[in-house]
C-alpha cells in the first residue's frame, strides 16, 4: 500500500501579521483562532505523525508544540537558512526516497487554515490515483471572490477527479482577479502538493539543475542534534531561493490541479484573519480587554491593557506588550514596512516581543533599570536551564508556581510557592522543573551588569555553547 507522508514547511516569518507574529515568533507557532497553533492544527490534520522542515531558530519551539499535541514527528529537520519552499521540499523527498521512494509526499505550508479539515482529506483521496499515475497534484481553492493577494491556477483539460494543469498566473491586479473568477477556469493558489517522491526528484533534477545534488550533500554532511537533523550549513546556504513553483511547477507538464472547497485562507494579513474570526452584531472582531463604541468593521485585539475604540470604521487595532498598530484594513497589505522600517533601525520589536523562547521554556522582562533586571520565568515539566555561572550579577528567585529543583554550588534542594533562594555571583547553579505541571518564578537580577550574555555555561542539554543567552 503506498504511503502518504505528511510533510510539514515552517520557514516562514508571517511579517503581516505584526506585531503579534515576528521573526522569532511567527503566526504558525500563534493561537489566532482558537486553543491551537496553526502548526499544531497543520500536525493533526491528516493523522499520520508529520517531517517539519523549519529553521533553526524555531527548532525548541515547534518540537514543544508538537509534543504539546501528542505528536512524535518522523522527523525535525533544521535548515540553517532559509531558501523558499523548493530546497526544502527536495530535502524532504530526498528523505523520504532512502526508506521509502514509492511514497506520495503531502507537502504543506504550517501556516495555512483550513476550516473543513475533512474536505481536505477527502481530495487528497481524489489526488492519490492522479499522483499514482504520474501527475504531481497541486489543490486549487475554489474562489469565492477576486482577490489580488492569491496566486492562480488555470485548469486545461480534465483529468478522472480533476484537471491538468495549463498555468499558473502570479498574484493578479483587480481586472484580471475578476476575469479570472468569472471565467470559471481559474483556482488559488492553495501551495500544497501531493508529490510522488521520485517523479518530483527527477521534475526537480530535470528543471532545476544542481539543486537535488546540492541539498544530497547537505544531507550526507549533516548530523543529528538530539530529535533533530541539521543540514549542512556551508552546503545548504549556497543554494540559491526558489520556490516550488517556480522551480519546477511552471516548467513541468506532469502537473494536475484537484480543485477543493475546504474553509482555506492563508491568513496573510488582519483583514483575512478578521475575516475567518467570528465577528460581532457591527461586523467587528474583539478579541482580550477591548471596549468598542460605535465602530464597526474592525479587527481590535489586546493582549493585556484594556483598549478603548470610539467611532472606528474598517480598522485594525492590536495592542501586544511591547507594541501597538493602528491600520486602515485596507491597507493591511502595508504592515510588512513597517517591520522592514524596525528593521533597518535595528528595533528589537521587529524581531520578537518581550518574551524570549528557550529549549526550556521562556522567560519575559518584566522591568529594567541601573543594575537591575526582573523576570518572570516559565520552565516546562521536565526541563531544566544549563548549569552556569555569572561574573557581574547575583540573583533572588522567588517561586509563584510549580516546583523547582535547584542546584547552587555543591548543593541541590527544592524550592516550592512561596520559597526563595538566593544565588550569589559567580556561584554555579541551575534551575530545573522535576513536576509534571510548568515551573513559574520571579527571577531579581543585580549587579554591575545585567546583560543576557554574561553567562559561562559549565553543562547544557541542549548542546548550546557559551557565552549566550540563557
Amino acid at each position: 500500500m503506498t504511503s502518504i507522508i505528511p510533510v510539514i514547511l515552517s520557514g516562514g516569518a508571517g511579517t503581516r501579521l505584526w506585531p503579534l507574529s515576528r521573526k522569532l515568533m511567527p503566526k504558525q507557532m500563534l493561537k489566532l483562532m482558537g486553543e491551537r497553533t496553526l502548526l499544531q492544527e497543520t500536525a493533526l490534520r491528516l493523522g499520520t505523525p508529520p517531517m517539519v522542515v523549519c529553521n533553526f531558530e524555531h527548532r525548541f519551539i515547534v518540537a514543544e508544540q508538537l509534543r504539546e499535541v501528542d505528536i512524535q514527528p518522523r522527523a525535525l529537520v533544521i535548515e540553517p537558512v532559509g531558501r523558499n519552499t523548493a530546497p526544502a521540499a527536495a530535502v524532504a523527498a530526498l528523505m523520504l526516497a532512502e526508506s521509502d521512494p514509492d511514497a506520495l509526499m503531502l507537502l504543506m505550508p504550517s501556516d495555512h487554515l483550513i476550516a473543513d479539515p475533512e474536505a481536505f482529506r477527502q481530495a487528497v483521496g481524489v489526488a492519490v490515483p492522479l499522483a499514482l499515475a504520474g501527475r504531481m497534484v497541486t489543490f486549487g481553492i475554489s474562489p469565492t471572490g477576486p482577490n489580488t493577494g492569491y496566486g492562480y491556477i488555470k485548469a486545461g483539460s480534465p483529468l478522472v477527479g480533476g484537471h491538468v494543469v495549463e498555468r499558473f498566473v502570479e498574484k493578479p491586479d483587480l481586472a484580471t482577479a475578476e476575469a479570472y473568477v468569472a471565467s470559471g477556469d481559474y483556482t488559488w493558489n492553495s501551495g500544497i502538493f501531493l508529490l510522488p517522491v521520485a517523479l518530483f526528484l527527477a521534475e526537480l533534477e530535470a528543471h532545476a539543475p544542481g539543486m537535488v545534488e546540492t541539498c544530497r550533500t547537505a544531507l550526507a554532511k549533516g548530523r543529528r542534534d538530539l530529535f533533530f537533523f541539521r543540514l549542512d550549513d556551508e552546503s545548504f546556504a549556497g543554494l540559491g531561493a526558489q520556490s516550488i513553483d517556480y522551480a519546477v511547477m511552471e516548467h513541468s507538464d506532469k502537473v494536475a490541479v484537484v480543485p477543493v472547497e475546504m474553509g482555506w485562507s492563508d491568513i496573510g494579513s488582519w483583514s483575512a484573519l478578521w475575516r475567518e474570526t467570528p465577528q460581532d452584531e457591527q461586523g467587528n472582531v474583539v478579541i482580550g480587554d477591548v471596549l468598542a463604541l460605535d465602530s464597526s468593521g474592525c479587527y481590535l485585539r489586546s493582549q493585556g491593557q484594556l483598549v478603548a475604540a470610539i467611532g472606528l470604521t474598517e480598522m485594525v487595532v492590536v495592542v501586544t506588550d511591547d507594541a501597538v498598530l493602528v491600520a486602515d484594513k485596507s491597507r493591511d497589505q502595508e504592515v510588512k514596512a513597517i517591520v522592514e522600517a524596525l528593521a533597518r533601525d535595528a528595533r528589537p520589536e521587529a524581531i520578537q516581543g518581550r518574551r524570549d523562547w528557550r529549549p526550556w521554556g521562556w522567560f519575559e522582562t518584566l522591568a529594567e533599570g541601573d543594575r537591575f533586571k526582573v523576570k518572570q520565568i516559565h520552565v516546562n515539566p521536565g526541563a531544566k536551564l544549563s548549569l552556569q555561572k555569572h561574573w557581574h550579577r547575583s540573583e533572588h528567585w522567588v517561586v509563584v508556581k510549580g516546583t523547582a529543583m535547584v542546584t547552587c554550588g555543591d548543593g541541590s534542594f527544592v524550592l516550592r510557592e512561596n520559597e526563595s533562594t538566593f544565588i550569589p555571583v559567580g556561584t554555579p547553579h541551575r534551575l530545573e522543573n522535576p513536576g509534571r505541571m510548568p515551573l513559574r518564578l520571579i527571577e531579581v537580577q543585580s549587579g554591575e551588569y545585567v546583560g543576557e550574555d554574561d553567562i559561562v555555561r559549565l553543562e547544557d542539554v541542549y548542546g548550546r555553547e557559551a557565552p549566550a543567552p540563557s
